[in-house]
């Protein structure tokens, strides 16, 4: 299950959560973000109850992504405890990366 992201609950749902949470800033022209989009809903799915999955839809929460400092898509963000302790980008924002950063987070 994931959680979609707006200005108005962004910070209860990231900043504010008891547990981990992973952002996905992702955009509906963007091939990689929706060739990600189902794996990442299956990493949500493992790791249901130990940590929140969240999307935002870039270009429809602008906000959100400046709020955040997001330049480019996709983008994976990674908060413990109140503050951002990874982020993975571009090439980088791979299912096997996104599982990494999640295992080291609850670990």
């Amino acid at each position: 299950m994931t959680v979609d992201l707006t200005k108005e609950n962004c910070d209860a749902e990231v900043k504010q959560s008891d547990i981990p949470v992973v952002v996905d800033f992702w955009g509906p022209q963007c091939g990689p973000c929706m060739a990600l989009k189902p794996k990442y809903h299956e990493i949500a799915e493992k790791y249901a109850g130990k940590v929140k999955f969240c999307l935002v839809e870039a270009p429809a929460n602008k906000r959100v992504s400046i709020n955040f400092k997001v330049m480019g898509l996709p983008t994976i963000l990674f908060w413990k405890n109140g503050a951002e302790v990874a982020r993975l980008g571009g090439p980088d924002a791979t299912p096997e990366n996104i599982t990494a950063k999640v295992e080291e987070m609850i670990a």
